[in-house]
């Protein structure tokens, strides 16, 4: 396959993404207001909700079983690895900028946690969609298309709202983090009964002295593992990690794997097809809608801000230059231990572009929460979108190349 038409096929799905976000930019400017900041939290919270969900569930229950899940296993591993090297980069980026303190929760994301939910969600099934695909035949490429992205939408959100939400949440503020700041008090100050009656006397003090004692011991011991647990436990929002779209991605892998459910709703004969047709056409409206509010929410970044330059280029080489290099030997090591089909040239293709896609817009949403920086965190977006723009092309077209 040629260079050119390779060229073709990579920067369509990159331009579909760039139009639909200028739409969304657009039509979020001041003088338009039809995506204004109430407009777009109601989209945002619709599309979360109902719109995402409503996607990965009928991708996956339409088009996953047990057999094809046995050569997706490998995906959050991988999606874990890009976790974790983005973690390493991006202290190093830390260490070398010397980035602020209010910063240095936002480098972290956004170097560890990427966009492995929209950006798959529009770019693969586009990528099949073209004629000249070096992935075959485009009505077979595009059935597993969308199982493969919704599942990296799935797997993705999961990670994102435990791994960062709680890194974001140990670099924020302490008295914001921790709810000091509206009059609350951390886990460690709080008076639980336990402590109460830990000191008052026992009426068999005088005659047990020994045992007093020991009673004593064994409630500090136990109100420190209860604090430990709130503590933990307070680290990682468990509604943020259980989100609509991980339960849906669970419930439509339960239907596809489970003959029985199957065909009551999967299929033209199954009685219950209704209520699969609807959640589809539902799910339809999830890529436009969700890329119209990334594009409002990249508006932020058109304001002026103290961001440092130097930040801004140690996330966009992280994000855009070590991480799809890593990518591609995971994968490659992966090949080489049998963990990924060798035949599965659009799987080996995701699991690389997973390494670069630029960062998730959650983390804008975070900082925005924990008052990480909310200008600085748009600048960053703005400026990394920008140069994936034409990044994310080249690595696409390099990372066909080689599996061609």
């Amino acid at each position: 396959m040629g260079f050119l038409n390779l060229f073709i096929v990579a920067v369509m799905p990159v331009l579909k993404v760039i139009l639909l976000t200028g739409v969304g930019l657009f039509i979020a400017l001041d003088r338009i207001k039809l995506l204004g900041p109430d407009p777009n939290r109601l989209l945002n919270n619709l599309v979360f909700y109902v719109l995402s969900p409503a996607l990965a569930a009928t991708s996956l229950a339409e088009t996953v079983t047990f057999q094809s899940f046995v050569t997706l296993w490998f995906m959050p591993l991988n999606l874990l690895l890009a976790f974790v090297f983005g973690s390493i980069l991006a202290w190093l980026v830390i260490k070398i900028t010397r980035t602020p303190k209010h910063l240095q929760g936002i480098v972290i994301g956004c170097c560890s946690a990427g966009n492995v939910g929209n950006l798959p969600l529009i770019m693969i099934p586009a990528v099949c969609e073209e004629s000249n695909s070096p992935f075959g035949d485009p009505s077979v490429c595009s059935t597993h298309a969308r199982p493969y992205a919704s599942l990296s939408l799935a797997v993705g959100a999961m990670y994102i709202w435990s791994y960062v939400y709680a890194v974001m949440r140990l670099y924020s503020n302490t008295d914001t983090a921790t709810g000091v700041e509206n009059g609350g008090s951390t886990p460690e100050t709080l008076p639980t009964s336990s402590t109460q009656l830990a000191v008052l006397p026992s009426t068999n003090a005088h005659c047990n002295p020994t045992g007093f004692h020991a009673t004593i011991a064994k409630k500090s011991a136990s109100k420190k593992i209860m604090q430990r647990l709130k503590i933990i436990s307070g680290k990682v929002d468990l509604k943020k990690v259980f989100a609509p779209t991980a339960i849906a991605a669970i419930v439509g892998f339960i239907v596809g794997t489970a003959s029985p459910i199957r065909k009551l709703l999967i299929g033209n004969k199954a009685p219950l097809r209704i209520i699969d047709s609807s959640a589809y056409i539902l799910g339809e409206a999830a890529i436009p809608c969700m890329t119209l509010v990334m594009g409002a929410n990249l508006l932020g970044g058109l304001k002026k801000s103290d961001v440092s330059r130097t930040v801004i280029i140690g996330i966009i080489g992280v994000r855009n230059i070590f991480l799809p290099m890593i990518g591609i030997g995971v994968v490659k090591a992966a090949l080489h231990l049998g963990l990924v089909a060798s035949d599965n040239k659009l799987y080996q293709f995701l699991l690389m572009l997973q390494f670069a896609v630029p960062p998730g817009m959650a983390v804008g949403i975070m900082a925005q929460f924990f008052q990480l920086g909310q200008c600085e965190t748009s600048v960053i977006m703005l400026w990394t979108y920008v140069v994936a723009a034409f990044t994310l092309t080249l690595w696409s077209i390099f990372f066909m190349w080689i599996l061609t």
